[in-house]
């Protein structure tokens, strides 16, 4: 039975010399796995029609022996280039994603942490990298996985307390309103840096570089 869906891609991998796997975040399906055959051959429909953080709709076959989907059709509908332009942005998208794949299931509908996800991708190339952008999606993605901290008990100065709150409702368009200071970002980073490892197990990969570019 074939499946449909808008998805995002948040990794990809060689299967064979001419095939890819692609990993997608979905609007409908939650993240699936598939498998683009013959995507890297120079007359494939699939050509340049794959690669990290495209946006496409898409068909595939779902498998009843296998987590890999065979993929049927692609049709794009926004490639991101700007986040080809700046290391910052291309980090910050990776360790979403890598967040994402690290908290939640395969083949279960996430239609909030799709929208949060594409959310990201488009605000990204408006400003510079931010290590508010970090922390707003690791707070708002905290929320989607029913995990927000209870900000009254922890141990934070008021500042870095009413920050973090304004993360968790504030669209990414008003996100670049709030003006932290130097102290109140590191206590931030090292407030959420704890929280992740205690309730996580570990901070996903890529969280360090994702913040020493935006200067956190």
């Amino acid at each position: 039975m074939d499946a449909r869906s808008t998805g995002l891609i948040l990794r990809t991998r060689r299967l064979t010399e001419s095939s890819l796997i692609v990993h997608w975040l979905t609007s409908d399906c939650g993240r699936v796995a598939t498998v683009a055959k013959g995507a890297l051959r120079p007359k494939s429909p699939f050509r340049g029609k794959l690669d990290l953080f495209f946006k496409a709709d898409i068909s595939f076959a779902r498998s009843r022996r296998s987590e890999l989907h065979p993929l049927r059709e692609v049709s794009l509908r926004e490639t991101h280039p700007a986040l080809r332009r700046d290391l910052g942005w291309l980090r910050q998208a990776s360790y979403g994603a890598t967040l994402i794949e690290q908290t939640t299931e395969t083949d279960t509908p996430l239609p909030a942490v799709y929208e949060l996800m594409d959310g990201l991708l488009d605000h990204l190339p408006r400003q510079p990298a931010l290590a508010l952008t970090i922390f707003a999606f690791e707070m708002k993605m905290l929320g989607e996985l029913g995990l927000s901290p209870d900000l009254s008990r922890a141990s934070l100065s008021a500042g870095a307390r009413e920050i973090l709150n304004k993360l968790t409702v504030l669209d990414w368009a008003n996100l670049p309103q709030l003006k932290p200071s130097p102290a109140q970002t590191i206590e931030i980073r090292r407030f959420l840096h704890g929280f992740l490892i205690h309730h996580l197990g570990k901070v996903p990969s890529g969280r360090g570089a994702a913040l020493a570019d935006a200067g956190a």
